[in-house]
């Protein structure tokens, strides 16, 4: 019994599955909220990454900024601070915008990584 509550001990919970999916977009790329989800071992629940993104503290070093919806679009309301800052930060990655949306070009193929 002990050995089956320890090994429950050791998997990650959600938010670090998450997190650690996350951590692994290169600088230059995009993945959306719902690729993060089926990478994380959770299909259906790009809600979930929303969520726990947004309960990052301010000074974070993961790389929230490089996650966007399906459409290849900022969520944050246009206009908002959280808003330009995300685009400012993928601008200085590199990533080119189509008017809201990002490029195609810059969508992350995990398997390649």
């Amino acid at each position: 019994m002990q050995k089956e509550i320890d090994e429950i001990s050791l998997q990650p919970t959600p938010a670090e599955r998450i997190w650690q999916v996350v951590a692994l977009i290169p600088p230059g790329k995009v993945a959306s909220y719902g690729q993060i989800a089926e990478l994380a071992g959770m299909p259906r629940h790009a809600r979930l990454v929303g969520r726990t993104l947004s309960e990052l503290p301010a000074r974070t070093r993961l790389p929230w900024h490089r996650v966007v919806n399906a459409s290849l679009k900022i969520s944050r309301r246009r206009g908002s601070a959280g808003h330009r800052i995300q685009r400012q930060r993928l601008e200085t990655e590199g990533i080119e915008f189509v008017g809201e949306r990002i490029a195609k070009t810059f969508r992350w193929d995990a398997g390649g990584r």
